[in-house]
């Protein structure tokens, strides 16, 4: 893997180092240590959310680079006016919304992505664009009607209460026995008539 050798550089460890923290497990019991070979499955998952919490890292690095590069420091005379020496005074504001992703596969993970995109996306709209129009027409200011897709029905898919796909899960997640294939079947019977909703029994 042409890969393999600058990711090595750039974490500072060797391959076997990464090896073994990668497909082997250590428990400890009454002073032992056991070290247990993972599967192919459970090094997989080790792996993604390795990539998973450097990514996290590197992104909050990065927003401190340039949190600090922002930083406007002063100097006062006034002992009451020092103690906002070194205070952020400019500030950037990042809002970074992908909208609804689909993937040959998808996992719950997925689902979860979507669902916190298609919330921010709501109050968007629901501040900059409902909010702000209705305070226009109380103020009797002329405007041009701005319309926007209302992505309600999507959020109602994933989250409303007995019907949405997480409170679906929810009540499966309580049931004694509870398999893929009930928590499948539940949903397709709550949500098949949902417009937004694609799939069929056999799936």
């Amino acid at each position: 893997n042409p890969s393999l050798p600058p990711t090595l550089s750039l974490m500072g460890v060797s391959s076997q180092i990464l090896n073994k923290a990668l497909c082997t497990s250590t428990i400890e019991a009454r002073g032992e240590k056991l070290i247990k070979n993972k599967t192919v499955q459970q090094a997989t998952k080790a792996l993604e959310a390795l990539i998973k919490a450097t990514y996290g890292a590197l992104f909050k690095y990065i927003v401190e680079l340039v949190n600090e590069s922002i930083t406007v420091k002063q100097s006062y005379e006034d002992d009451d006016v020092a103690n906002w020496r070194g205070n952020r005074l400019a500030v950037i504001g990042l809002l970074d919304i992908f909208g609804f992703e689909r993937f040959a596969v998808n996992s719950f993970e997925q689902l979860c992505i979507n669902y916190c995109n298609e919330t921010l996306q709501q109050q968007f709209n629901r501040f900059v664009f409902k909010m702000e129009q209705r305070e226009y027409e109380r103020e009797g200011i002329e405007w041009a009607f701005i319309t926007f897709p209302d992505n309600q029905d999507v959020l109602d898919l994933i989250e409303k209460k007995h019907t949405g796909i997480l409170s679906i899960l929810d009540e499966q997640c309580r049931l004694a026995k509870c398999t893929d294939h009930s928590f499948a079947s539940a949903t397709y019977e709550k949500c098949s008539e949902h417009p937004h909703f694609d799939s069929t029994h056999s799936q």
